[in-house]
């Protein structure tokens, strides 16, 4: 198969073109790098310096190519230091969430490629109800600093099932992995993140190269729709975060309260540490046939801390 993959030397796309190229799939890989792109054809694939931003340039780019299936992987993360205000620090993603999925759907139109796979995240989604959310589950309204970074998501999950025949949508839990959430390890390892409220938060986590493997999955098969892409062990703030503190080799985080919390982090930390949900995995699963490799957070934060 013809696999057209946007952002590929980011955190996911790093693991995710080798195991496409293992499976035996022909790869074009973009990055907005031209540093970047001698690495991508070492690897395997057909590099593309590329701007996900300029519609002219990406259909050209995925015309060019005769892919079979899209993926859109495209995030700028990679500066990620704070979730004080997830909007700012996510606002040229969000484009990339919007312009850029309408571009690469654009692309797909016009080069007949039927199979489109788009990368979202459930952050931002559930703060309400069942620990583990499935994918019919109605959104929670975010907080005020997460407003448009979940516009973006839903406009994704809406979006793309609807415009091509074959329209798949992965949202991701938490990454973790070298390269992933080092903000999160280095945070951990100088003091400065705290349990905050009684930790009550539930997230899902996903170790990448696990998150990868879920990708090729719904490239090679899975019908339209969305699947929550985590691993198998929805867990308290209260529970992982002292985990990866030992693990890590760093103090036992801080105890506060939810007006401290507010004060140091603001709403969406505290919402993220008090009453966030996580998610379900059973679709993907049973669907796609896929099983991640780090079936809990407690495996893969070693096996990521090593």
């Amino acid at each position: 198969m013809r696999v057209f993959v946007t952002g590929a030397t980011g955190a996911l796309g790093q693991h995710l073109v080798p195991q496409l190229l293992a499976a035996g799939h022909d790869v074009t890989a973009t990055t907005r790098s031209p540093d970047k792109a001698a690495g991508l054809r070492a690897a395997g694939a057909e590099p593309v310096v590329l701007d996900g931003l300029d519609r002219d340039a990406v259909v050209a780019a995925v015309v060019a190519a005769r892919p079979d299936a899209i993926v859109h992987q495209m995030t700028a993360l990679a500066d990620l230091h704070s979730l004080t205000n997830l909007d700012e620090s996510f606002a040229a993603t969000n484009e990339l969430r919007t312009r850029g999925t309408d571009n690469l759907l654009a692309a797909a139109e016009t080069a007949g490629t039927r199979r489109v796979v788009a990368q979202t995240a459930e952050r931002t989604l559930y703060r309400s109800g069942a620990s583990a959310k499935v994918e019919t589950d109605p959104y929670d309204e975010p907080v005020s600093a997460a407003a448009r970074t979940q516009a973006a998501i839903r406009y994704v999950e809406q979006t793309v099932p609807a415009a091509v025949p074959e329209g798949i949508v992965l949202r991701y839990g938490t990454f973790y992995g070298p390269g992933a959430s080092d903000f999160l390890l280095e945070a951990v390892r100088a003091q400065h993140l705290p349990v905050i409220g009684g930790g009550t938060g539930i997230w899902s986590f996903i170790e990448t190269s696990d998150a990868a493997s879920a990708t090729v999955a719904a490239i090679e098969r899975g019908e339209p729709g969305i699947y929550n892409v985590g691993d198998d062990d929805p867990a308290p703030v209260a529970d992982w975060l002292p985990y990866l503190a030992e693990v890590a080799g760093a103090q036992p985080p801080a105890q506060v309260p939810v007006s401290v919390g507010e004060e140091l982090a603001g709403e969406f930390v505290v919402v993220q540490m008090t009453t966030a949900r996580g998610i379900s995995n059973e679709k993907a699963r049973k669907e796609l046939g896929w099983e991640p490799r780090f079936a809990s957070w407690r495996d893969g934060f070693r096996a990521w801390v090593a």
